[in-house]
């Protein structure tokens, strides 16, 4: 059994986390009166959710556990249509069966966040439902007519775009979106749209349908765009989008991204993705403050919400992989690592190049550490160091005498040189 939370709470736990941005005239009033239904929209231009997504996600969450019933729109109909708000030109529409792919996998990783069961059970909706048996002159004479021109003309979506162009089709977003507030108000009692800064427009135009259509009465709110603290975007890295889907960014990645955010970042991060209470939060800052080159904020925001996306299990390979870089891994935790992860964390090194059949006959550790000259410029600086246990190979210091074979790989395909602290050569098999 879930229990209600006010609207006023509700309120509070978004501003502390600094999640609120918006919100119609009378919306805590609504909430304040008892549970409610609300949704929030997603457009399946990917068959994964990013990070910025989840924003949108959290918001949801925190909507269930203040007692309110979430529901999450996935866009099959807008999807096909290509939302124009404050994009710089026309997005490329998507056909039928990439659709569908998108829409399932963006379903899956909801079915993550949100519980299911309960008085206040989470429903996820596509919007293509209702579209599909719906014809345009249906749609323009029942719904267009009640939207005049001027008004769409004065969304600041579309004015963003009266320079470079804009098509009837993106034109009608908002008309789309809107008549999903009007649909869901009439058929399921939803009273409130909740979406980013950026979809103001098109969700009001929603709820001036269901006043003009329907005589009825709903409201808005809205959260803020998340930007890093330098004013560039959330949600990106060197290597592009930060997805939730492992096979698009590997947990590790996942959890790199959260671990090396900026201090600044970090501590507005951990209020919008983690589910931490204000004092826990307040706590990791002030441990943080007294030690920050320990980055305990950094560290429990990535282990949170890597946790939540991908599992315990991922969380540990993701920890132990990050530890291997920093000298406090041992030859265990290194073979534990798929060959994936331990590309990842050794993207960037020197390569080296042994054959097979050189190793299957047993190699002395000089050759091996010598190779390609990616470390050593010479056979007598190795010999010196691995005298002195400046050398290892996966995470065991080498002996001068040391003969290297088949059963030293990890992973059947690959070795780990390491020289002095910090300096790495990854081995691979010809």
């Amino acid at each position: 059994m879930n229990t209600f939370v006010t609207m006023n709470t509700f309120i509070e736990e978004l501003t502390w986390r600094r999640m609120l941005q918006d919100s119609m005239p009378g919306t805590a009033d609504l909430l304040a009166s008892g549970p409610q239904k609300a949704y929030i929209g997603f457009d399946p231009t990917a068959d994964s959710l990013g990070v910025g997504n989840l924003v949108q996600v959290m918001t949801l969450v925190h909507l269930q556990r203040a007692g309110h019933q979430p529901i999450a729109l996935i866009g099959g109909a807008t999807g096909m249509v290509g939302d124009p708000s404050f994009k710089a030109s026309e997005r490329t529409l998507l056909d039928e069966d990439t659709l569908a792919k998108n829409l399932a996998g963006q379903r899956r990783q909801l079915e993550k966040f949100l519980n299911f069961e309960g008085d206040n059970s989470a429903r996820i909706v596509n919007n293509h439902d209702w579209f599909k048996d719906m014809n345009f002159l249906d749609f323009i004479r029942d719904v267009g007519k009640h939207i005049t021109v001027n008004y769409m003309l004065a969304k600041d979506s579309v004015k963003s775009r009266m320079e470079t162009g804009i098509s009837f089709t993106e034109f009608s977003y908002q008309l789309i979106q809107g008549y999903d507030f009007y649909h869901l108000w009439k058929t399921s009692g939803v009273t409130i749209q909740i979406g980013g800064s950026d979809q103001w427009g098109n969700i009001t135009t929603g709820t001036e349908l269901i006043r003009r259509m329907g005589g009825g009465e709903a409201f808005a709110l809205t959260t803020p765009l998340i930007k890093k603290a330098d004013g560039s975007k959330f949600g990106k890295s060197e290597g592009g989008n930060i997805w939730l889907d492992p096979q698009r960014t590997s947990p590790y990645q996942f959890y790199q991204f959260w671990l090396n955010a900026g201090d600044e970042d970090a501590s507005n991060y951990i209020r919008i993705f983690t589910i931490l209470n204000q004092d826990e939060v307040l706590a990791i800052e002030t441990e943080h403050a007294e030690a920050p080159h320990q980055r305990a904020l950094q560290k429990a925001l990535a282990r949170d919400i890597t946790a939540r996306v991908h599992g315990e299990e991922a969380l540990v390979s993701a920890m132990t992989a990050s530890g291997i870089l920093f000298g406090n891994a041992t030859s265990e935790s290194l073979q534990s690592l798929d060959e994936i992860t331990l590309l990842e964390v050794f993207e960037g090194v020197p390569k080296m190049t042994i054959s097979r059949a050189e190793l299957a006959a047993g190699m002395p550790i000089l050759d091996v550490v010598c190779a390609d000259q990616a470390l050593f410029q010479s056979r007598g600086e190795a010999r010196k160091l691995i005298e002195a246990g400046g050398v290892s190979l996966n995470k065991i210091k080498c002996s001068p005498d040391q003969m290297v074979g088949l059963s030293d790989l990890l992973g059947d395909k690959h070795l780990l040189v390491q020289k002095g602290k910090k300096k790495y050569a990854l081995v691979t098999l010809s």
